[in-house]
């Protein structure tokens, strides 16, 4: 399975630290930052630039440059700018005014353009979804003009109860919309609150356009990017050689950016060709990077806040007025790109709401978050530790390893009841088989590469070319299918050091993979069969789970019928699926992978953040890129002279592809899926879930035995290797310390249960035992046999129940 990197910032150790975990909402943020993995990796500006030349104060050339056009304050037209939200202790870069120049001069062009078009009339239709009762409300056609009307225009016909929590608007279903952008076209217009996840991340990416005015009117800084987060946006800036953001500069950015908010700045967007952007970011090789590698010939979007023009595919809200609560969380340095070898950059990370309340309730948030962060409670329970003479790669000490073997029992378990054949592949292939598979050419760099005997290899970050070699090294039948491959071998990933973050991002994991080729007739039992998997796995742990399928995107593989029958296959899957009871599913139109359609799954944690571990992809490729086949159930019977005119066929030199399947000839379809993905992470998604507090299968903790008296260490000793007899994990505390301070100690390790015994106990061979998650057992426990203890104990833990009670 391919997971995509992040640039997440490294914090020094006196800077708050970040979440405990970044879930599918960062995940997808940090994907949309310069560097991703499945896309040529284009040479950074550090190493295509010559380094910046500083001046007396240390700015870089374009704004030196440009300060020494004028050492007064900067001036448009000859008079002092008084942009809106301009600092107050001096004038704004001259870089930005000329960047807004222009941004204007093109915008009244833009709308001069817009004026001269004819504005016909349109057919739209308002989607206001349901209502309190759960049933859809009634459709809402309503009169508008193409380049005219906006989504925002139609709000006063609708109830006040829909439109308080509007942030933006939906077009078609999927079109994310400016609330004031002309619509274009007959369609159908939905509203977006900020209750939604869609709603949350443009709110947050409007507020990061803030903090960059705040910032760039504060710092004079080169602004790099500023998405949206899990938790709120941040922004990363180059500030002056020698300076760093400090805790100190937080209330002057807030104080700029409530400012910005009382001004009720609008969000104005305009298309930019390529040629007038890099005239507009001529100023910022961060911008330039951006222009020159990761934008489409026509050029893209920018949008205006304030003093703050930025390049931005959008959409935003209608202005700063809408952002009733602004707060800066933290800060800390970061890399460009995520990689070490380009430029330290500082990075800011901020909340926004549109009440105040909201605030209010985030920051409870944050503070049971921070108690149930993975890494704190990974060094508090022994569980594991990092190093930097391998970064990037988990310790996993006795307890931890006891959870990581307690999940892959687990799987293993229901691997043979599933009919899933384990397998183990090597860890280091030649970059001929990367090549083969097409991995090479997108993902070289995020791979650990070496030289061996004069030849180029590469440690496997993802198993499926490997296990295309062990379905393709003889002959297949169609009687072998669905073959159903798992493996749980070791990947290595060469993650930016910026990127790493605890057990969520590291560099060296293993994972639940499989692959299973089937016939096309076998995809929908086979999707049914995973989502009971699903159900079965993620069951156990507590976590509700959503499912969106993604269809054929712009550029895929493969001929339009196939896709057509694969999506049908996929959808009659997941209806089936509601159908009986597994929920709704969601439609993403255009996201699926080049080679196939895919299911993306989330799980919902305790505190009610989504991350995605599973997926579910269709491959069409790469059985096609290695020629894979097996035999039909049809007779493939050739006459000897066919065969033999075959055997005198030459290749040509021009003969390109792989080669034609003959009769009686098929190809499998690949289908990749993980359902708890990185082991190491989905243990930190545990630990947080579960805030440490094990269900009693999955513990390394289960037990402890504490004596009354030192006269009974003998019985504390027998009841210990009774259970270990039984493979139960079961400690004992004979030290010289009080009962008391034992039994605290214990409850802060988080022992599922804790037996007292003394003079009473051993005579009568019971235990007095004490309920982790029951406080009325706290003060006394209950008196039950040893052997009936054992008996409990042993249901509890094949069970797998959650709750902890014998």
């Amino acid at each position: 399975m391919e997971i995509t990197k992040s640039g997440e910032a490294i914090a020094p150790d006196n800077l708050q630290s970040d979440l405990p975990l970044r879930s599918q909402a960062e995940e997808k943020a940090m994907e949309s930052s310069p560097r991703s993995p499945n896309a040529p990796n284009p040479q950074s500006p550090k190493a295509s630039q010559p380094k910046k030349s500083k001046t007396k104060d240390n700015r870089p050339d374009a704004e030196a440059k440009s300060k020494a056009k004028s050492s007064n304050a900067s001036k448009v037209n000859g008079e002092p700018s008084k942009s809106q939200g301009e600092a107050a202790a001096g004038a704004l870069p001259d870089f930005v005014i000329q960047r807004n120049k222009l941004f204007d001069e093109l915008k009244r062009r833009h709308d001069a353009e817009i004026l001269e078009k004819e504005h016909p009339i349109i057919n739209v239709v308002l989607d206001l979804g349901l209502d309190k009762d759960g049933k859809p409300r009634p459709a809402m056609p309503v009169a508008a003009k193409a380049w005219e009307s906006t989504p925002g225009s139609f709000l006063k016909h609708v109830d006040r109860d829909i439109t308080s929590d509007v942030v933006l608007a939906k077009v078609n279903g999927k079109d994310l919309w400016d609330l004031d952008r002309p619509l274009e076209y007959d369609c159908r217009v939905s509203y977006v609150p900020f209750t939604s996840a869609e709603g949350r991340n443009v709110f947050w990416h409007s507020s990061a356009h803030v903090l960059g005015e705040a910032a760039e009117s504060q710092y004079r800084c080169l602004l790099s990017h500023g998405p949206p987060v899990e938790q709120g946006f941040f922004y990363d800036m180059a500030i002056e050689e020698g300076q760093v953001v400090k805790e100190a500069d937080w209330s002057p950015l807030e104080s700029k950016a409530s400012k910005y908010f009382k001004e009720k700045q609008p969000f104005e967007r305009l298309h930019v060709s390529i040629p007038d952007l890099k005239e507009m970011f001529a100023y910022s090789k961060y911008k330039m990077y951006y222009i020159e590698n990761l934008l489409p010939p026509e050029g893209s979007t920018v949008y205006k806040c304030g003093t703050l023009v930025d390049l931005c595919l959008g959409p935003h809200i209608q202005n700063t007025s809408k952002i009733k609560a602004f707060q800066i969380m933290k800060n800390s340095s970061c890399y460009f790109r995520g990689d070490k070898n380009d430029d330290s950059l500082q990075r800011i990370y901020g909340v926004a709401f549109p009440d105040k309340k909201q605030m209010v309730e985030h920051k409870k948030f944050l503070e049971e978050a921070s108690k149930r962060d993975h890494r704190k409670i990974g060094i508090d329970q022994d569980l594991f530790f990092f190093n930097e003479l391998s970064p990037g790669s988990a310790f996993l000490l006795p307890h931890g390893t006891i959870i990581f073997n307690a999940l892959q029992k687990l799987l293993r378990s229901e691997y043979q009841k599933r009919s899933y054949q384990e397998v183990q592949s090597p860890n280091m292939y030649d970059a001929e088989l990367w090549k083969k598979s097409g991995h090479w050419k997108h993902y070289q760099d995020d791979m650990f590469t070496l030289d061996v005997d004069k030849r180029k290899w590469a440690l496997k970050p993802m198993n499926c070319p490997g296990h295309c070699l062990m379905f393709g090294h003889r002959e297949r039948s169609y009687r072998e299918l669905p073959l159903r491959m798992a493996d749980f071998g070791v990947l290595h990933r060469n993650e930016a050091s910026g990127a790493l973050h605890g057990l969520t991002r590291v560099r060296r994991f293993q994972q639940d993979d499989t692959h299973v080729f089937c016939t096309q007739d076998q995809i929908t039992q086979e999707i049914q069969g995973l989502f009971d998997f699903l159900q079965c796995i993620y069951g156990l742990f507590g976590f509700p789970f959503k499912l969106k399928f993604s269809t054929r995107p712009e550029k895929y593989m493969g001929d339009l019928d196939t896709w057509n029958a694969a999506e049908a296959k996929l959808k009659d899957a997941l209806d089936s699926f509601t159908a009986s009871g597994g929920g709704q599913w969601e439609l993403n139109e255009g996201d699926g992978a080049f080679y196939g359609p895919k299911i993306d799954i989330t799980i919902s944690d305790a505190l009610k953040r989504d991350h995605q571990c599973a997926t579910i992809q269709l491959d069409f490729q790469l059985p096609q890129n290695f020629e894979l086949e097996y035999m039909t159930a049809e007779i493939a019977a050739k006459s000897k002279a066919s065969d033999e005119k075959e055997a005198k066929t030459e290749p040509t030199a021009a003969s390109k592809g792989p080669k034609p399947l003959g009769p009686g000839r098929a190809r499998p379809v690949m289908l990749h899926r993980a359902i708890i993905g990185s082991f190491e992470r989905f243990m930190a998604i545990l630990t947080e879930h579960f805030a440490g507090k094990w269900p009693f299968w999955l513990s390394p903790r289960q037990v402890l035995v504490i004596p009354v008296m030192p006269t009974v260490n003998d019985y504390v000793e027998e009841v210990q290797r009774l259970l270990r007899a039984h493979k139960m994990h079961v400690d004992i505390d004979i030290s010289g310390n009080t009962m008391q301070k034992k039994i605290r100690t214990g409850q802060l390790q988080q022992y599922n249960f804790i037996f007292v015994v003394g003079a009473q106990e051993k005579e009568s061979r019971s235990v007095n035992i004490r309920n982790r998650d029951d406080q009325e057992t706290q003060s006394k426990g209950e008196l039950i046999p040893l052997d009936e203890a054992i008996q409990k104990l042993k249901a509890l833990r094949k069970e797998r129940r959650l709750i902890n009670s014998i």
